[in-house]
């Protein structure tokens, strides 16, 4: 490859997408809209006139070019691709057509496919658990011991016991209960760092804060159409912009929430009760009044680097740093031909970026050799549809990845393709041709795994369709990053062993109203007439593991059957019977131990008992 080709690859037209007002995604590539139009003009034309003879139509001169190399014959080959794309077959025949599209013309596209989660554990998810990349290996791979006896049995036990050792086995279950509720999709969700607030971003461009060591509240919080059992630290304004907040992120000292809105500009807001200071602006463009490249698609991820000194933002096919000391961008990428969906730091070190695109690769980029050259130091390939979400587990080796092609997969950045083989299969498409996530259910895939794939495990069962669902790693504090879990378009929490097994699936459909005990086995049944039908599933967006607790938080969209959008709190069903944490059980129980132990009476002086 030259340096030519390299520069037509990056330079090339980039896939910029028409903007949808009844969805937050774009789609349509906005580079081919006079051909496009041109194509659809033909196919009305060829409508009306179907009745008349068709004159006959040379496929090999269509396909090859016309002999004066006219532009007409550049449209005819689109209008045949298309053609022959969307099922029309019948109308030409092609000895040389490739038998896999063929098969792809039979299928009905209103087929409802849906993968399976894995019956038993994988041998590489086995050998992830006994890596110690992970935390301790974990209890049920040498006993099968419960969890509350595997508690209990602490109470004797003067040895301190590790957070993730004691939690490594305790995963919310719960059905949960509403804690809060929005007229507006809400978007994200989660903990501060230290846990001491719970924030979301809504579609309405306000952001909420809310006080998580606060009781729950037995009056809710009523503001207009935001009602909540948390207590309430603030909400701030956005400032409007495209669609919705398309993402949000904290500062690593909780004191900045960064949010975008579809536009070049990111800007952060105080997260402190009583500031309200005017909001600061970062804008990637080239200038502060250049918006050259499509403000009207911008920036959908935000990520502040682990010494809050720099924001990492991805959007229209772009990934860009801003320094926030120097106030200006410095890295602007050309990283991929279709919107960025998802970016982040691969650790703390700063120096590693990831951007997951719709072009259904996850690209690493070291920026101690962006200076030579604009390529990244290498490619996870794996995906066949677009990603929606990546999330690094902060090791600098293992990051996850949600894609349209209803698979979660983890990835070690120490096997990840050079850029050479990335080059070689870029043009190869493995999808589903014209599939479109936001409308469609997922029909059955030709293949179920792409030939080049180099992900460490795949992990499926979660529908991902409607929106950008997001997926994470476990706590490390408390879990050693040994689950991964992710919202659902089926209205479903799945949580997942390393080894490919579904530990937990939490039918958010079924959770109680506000005013119930979230970790309460029982509860009443929510009134049909509130819930969401089964016809229409429930949409799962965004959950959150509390960073301490075996707790999750989990957002919810509005739809035909329910008028709100929901954030639910979901815990471990035993840990109101520990009456509180189960780390203040461990320490309250070793604490009875060590008095039960100073009141037994100390042996004779004279070295006996009688």
């Amino acid at each position: 490859m030259n340096p030519h080709e390299l520069d037509d690859y990056f330079e090339g037209d980039a896939e910029d997408d028409d903007y949808d007002p009844d969805q937050e995604e774009i789609d349509e590539d906005e580079d081919e809209m006079d051909i496009e139009a041109d194509f659809e003009d033909a196919v009305e034309e060829a409508l009306e006139d179907e009745d008349e003879e068709m004159p006959s139509i040379d496929l090999s001169e269509l396909l090859n070019g016309g002999a004066d190399g006219s532009s007409e014959s550049d449209t005819l080959r689109l209008i045949l691709s298309r053609l022959l794309r969307s099922g029309r077959r019948a109308a030409f025949a092609d000895e040389d057509e490739d038998e896999e599209d063929e098969h792809w013309s039979r299928l009905p596209r209103n087929r409802d496919f849906q993968y399976s989660p894995r019956s038993e554990p994988h041998p590489d998810g086995i050998a992830l658990q006994r890596s110690g990349d992970f935390g301790a290996v974990p209890k049920a791979l040498m006993t099968k011991q419960p969890v509350q006896r595997t508690v209990s049995s602490r109470k004797r036990s003067l040895v301190p016991l590790l957070r993730d050792e004691l939690s490594q086995d305790v995963v919310p279950n719960s059905a949960g209960t509403v804690v809060a509720r929005y007229g507006s999709n809400v978007y994200a969700g989660q903990f501060s760092t230290d846990a001491s607030f719970y924030y979301t971003c809504v579609q309405d461009f306000r952001l909420h804060i809310y006080n998580t060591k606060a009781p729950t509240l037995q009056n809710p919080h009523i503001d207009g159409d935001h009602v909540s059992t948390m207590k309430h630290n603030k909400s701030i304004r956005a400032v409007p912009g495209g669609w919705t907040i398309t993402d949000s992120h904290l500062s690593p000292d909780n004191t900045l929430l960064a949010y975008a809105i579809m536009s070049p500009t990111v800007f952060l807001a105080s997260t402190v009760p009583d500031d309200e200071s005017e909001q600061r602006s970062l804008t990637f463009g080239q200038t502060r009044h250049d918006y050259g490249w499509n403000d009207r698609a911008g920036i959908w991820s935000c990520r502040f680097s682990a010494d809050g000194k720099e924001l990492v933002a991805g959007g229209s096919g772009k990934l860009m740093v801003y320094d926030l000391i120097a106030d200006r961008c410095s890295v602007r990428l050309q990283a991929h031909r279709a919107d960025v969906n998802s970016c982040c730091w691969a650790d703390a070190g700063g120096n590693v970026l990831i951007s997951a695109s719709d072009d259904s690769f996850v690209k690493v980029w070291d920026r101690r050799s962006l200076g030579t050259s604009p390529k990244p130091a290498g490619v996870l390939i794996g995906h066949t549809e677009g990603i929606t979400y990546v999330a690094p587990k902060g090791d600098g080796r293992y990051i996850i990845s949600n894609g349209k092609d209803q698979t979660l997969k983890l990835w070690d950045l120490r096997k990840m393709a050079p850029f050479s083989k990335f080059w070689e299969v870029r043009g190869e498409e493995y999808g589903i041709p014209d599939f479109d996530y936001r409308r469609e259910t997922y029909p059955k895939p030709i293949r179920e795994d792409h030939p080049h794939d180099c992900s460490v495990m795949s992990y499926r069962g979660h529908r991902v369709l409607r929106t950008l669902i997001r997926c994470n790693f476990s706590p490390a504090e408390t879990t050693g990053s040994r689950y991964l879990y992710s919202g659902s378009s089926d209205g479903m929490i799945h949580i997942w062993a390393l080894d490919g097994t579904l530990v937990q699936k939490i039918d958010r459909k079924k959770v109680h109203d506000i005013g119930i005990d979230p970790s309460e086995t029982e509860g009443p049944i929510p009134n049909p007439s509130t819930r969401r039908t089964a016809g229409y599933p429930l949409v799962v967006r965004d959950v959150a593991w509390h960073p301490q607790e075996p707790v999750l938080m989990s957002c919810s969209w509005a739809g035909p059957a329910r008028r709100n959008s929901e954030v639910a709190k979901h815990e471990w069903k035993g840990l109101n019977k520990l009456g509180g944490r189960l780390e203040d059980f461990v320490e309250r129980e070793q604490q009875e131990t060590k008095e039960r132990q100073a009141r037994i009476p100390a042996p004779p002086s004279h070295g006996g008992w009688y």
